[in-house]
């Protein structure tokens, strides 16, 4: 194993690095600050001033209507850490060098003496045609805000469509976001944020080769299927997609489908930075880490959320890449970074969920507490309170413990 880089007698003793502000990085910085009152310096860097609310991204009826205002989505990283110690660094990472404990942005350099990856993920094209240049995503805000556009566009001019077409909007992937993306797209009123004149949409849900909601409760992905075709939304199970075009789908078995705008939520990989890492990597190209969620070979870096790879050793099953895995470890690695630091023992991660609600448009969803089925209003309504419960907790400066 790397042993902590010495520092110099003199010498300023390089800060807790945790790279990126989202879901698991802004919770270690805040944690580690409170585990170690304050001792422990923190050094938090993301390519934004903000924290996105990322799991909300998928409400692109009330982006089109919210104009040009990011407020009910981002909560200033200086407001989060107002009455604390943790320094807020903006830059773009280019590189990570383990071996120097150096990590490389676009306004310079940062050492670290422990480091936390934080980076979440990117929409992963898998290398089909077409498929990076011809579609959108809702991973970032400013790729759900250019959606929200272009929809409220599509539906202003539906009108002018020939015959009696509607507009066709298809999103590829039958994964949570995908199904939340075209529950929200059919049951928005685009007549009063578009045009009275708008025609209702067409959705369409291409899942691909993978069943659809894949790894969620059979009772769960039985409603989901029951309320998307009550609002009209179409799902294409069984056939992957193997060209896009700026208004047509092609997939594999030689068919083809016309869109008028195409959203990719068929998957998720690391980011480049992270890819290239001289570290094991899964699935993705997510870095494996111990059951301590350490990088192995490297004292005191740890991996978290979307980048990391991690089985559960007693169920063999893949932590899922959700935000509500990502707290989770979050607080065990900020538990484990103070602990590496003060050379005291590590904690193993042990993710057992809670929750899963998958929100199916205006006032309906589906989902399971404690294993327990929760249907329709009072479904969509536990996740409006968690999802608002956080945004809370954040912006009043607490630690955030839960999340959907």
């Amino acid at each position: 194993m790397v042993a902590a880089a010495s520092v110099p007698p003199g010498a300023e003793t390089p800060p807790a690095v945790v790279l990126g502000a989202g879901y698991a990085g802004l919770t270690i910085a805040h944690e580690v600050y409170r585990r170690s009152k304050g001792t422990i310096p923190v050094v938090l860097i993301d390519r934004n001033p903000v924290h996105v609310l990322r799991t909300e991204l998928y409400e692109v009826g009330r982006l089109a209507s919210s104009g040009d205002s990011d407020a009910a989505w981002v909560v200033p990283l200086a407001q989060v850490f107002d009455r604390t110690s943790v320094t807020i660094r903006q830059g773009i990472v280019q590189s990570i060098d383990l071996a120097t404990r150096t990590v490389l942005l676009d306004s310079g350099e940062q050492r670290f003496r422990s480091l936390a990856i934080c980076l979440g993920s990117v929409a992963a094209y898998y290398g089909i045609p077409g498929a990076a240049e011809h579609t959108h995503q809702v991973y970032r805000l400013s790729g759900a805000k250019r959606l929200a556009a272009a929809i409220r566009d599509i539906e202003r001019t539906s009108n002018a469509l020939p015959g009696e077409r509607c507009p066709r909007f298809l999103i590829v992937g039958g994964g949570s976001t995908g199904t939340e993306l075209a529950a929200e797209i059919a049951t928005t009123d685009w007549k009063a944020i578009a045009d009275p004149a708008a025609r209702p949409p067409a959705v369409f849900l291409l899942t691909g080769s993978l069943p659809f909601l894949a790894g969620f409760p059979p009772s769960i992905i039985e409603r989901a299927r029951k309320v998307l075709a009550r609002s009209g939304v179409t799902i294409i199970p069984g056939l992957n997609v193997t060209r896009v075009e700026p208004s047509r789908v092609y997939l594999e078995d030689g068919s083809a489908l016309a869109s008028d705008a195409t959203v990719w939520c068929a998957g998720l990989e690391a980011p480049h930075v992270v890819r290239r890492l001289p570290v094991p990597h899964g699935k993705g190209g997510r870095i494996v880490v111990e059951q301590t969620l350490e990088v192995p070979g490297h004292t005191g870096v740890f991996a978290v959320g979307d980048v990391a790879d991690l089985r559960d050793p007693r169920t063999g099953a893949q932590v899922p890449a959700t935000a509500q895995a990502a707290l989770a470890g979050a607080g065990t690695t900020a538990r484990n970074l103070v602990a590496r630091w003060n050379d005291r023992p590590l904690v193993k991660f042990r993710y057992e969920e809670r929750r899963v609600v998958v929100a199916l448009g205006l006032g309906q969803a589906a989902g399971a507490v404690r294993k327990v089925p929760i249907w329709g209003s009072p479904a969509a309504l536990l996740k409006q309170i968690i999802q608002r419960n956080y945004a809370h907790s954040i912006e009043q400066g607490e630690t955030p413990s839960t999340l959907i």
